[in-house]
């Protein structure tokens, strides 16, 4: 995959949110470490699950659903804002599958790409060995 220079890389999981931009080129892309965005994470996901225990363990995929519906409204606003023209999106599988539920139609079209890898905390090397592996 040719990650144009200006691309953003999001890495999302269920807590943690970090960005990318490549200041290289599509030949040698260079990631730059962007600083992460305070998030919404008051939207609780797609809804439809109730708890009535702290002592749930499922409680806390509301709480990361939260997050993703957080990151992917940070995305949107960014997209919409012409602030990130082209996006790559890694995410663990689960909050990948939140993301798309609330991207918007114009984020939708700045995708380049989709990984469901947990690349949160790894090196820039590994997140581009990761796309040149697709």
């Amino acid at each position: 995959m040719l990650l144009p220079h200006g691309a953003v890389i999001a890495l999302a999981d269920g807590s943690k949110f970090e960005l990318y931009r490549n200041s290289g080129n599509e030949a040698e892309p260079e990631l730059t470490a962007l600083p992460s965005p305070k998030l919404d994470e008051h939207n609780h996901g797609s809804g439809g699950r109730h708890y009535s225990s702290a002592g749930n363990p499922q409680a806390s995929l509301q709480e990361e659903d939260a997050h993703a519906a957080g990151v992917a409204a940070w995305l949107n606003s960014q997209v919409l804002g012409h602030k990130i023209e082209k996006l790559v999106v890694f995410a663990a599988p689960r909050t990948l599958g939140e993301l798309r539920k609330h991207y918007h139609k114009q984020t939708e079209h700045a995708l380049l790409g989709e990984f469901h890898k947990d690349l949160v905390g790894h090196k820039p090397e590994d997140i581009l060995e990761a796309m040149k592996a697709k």
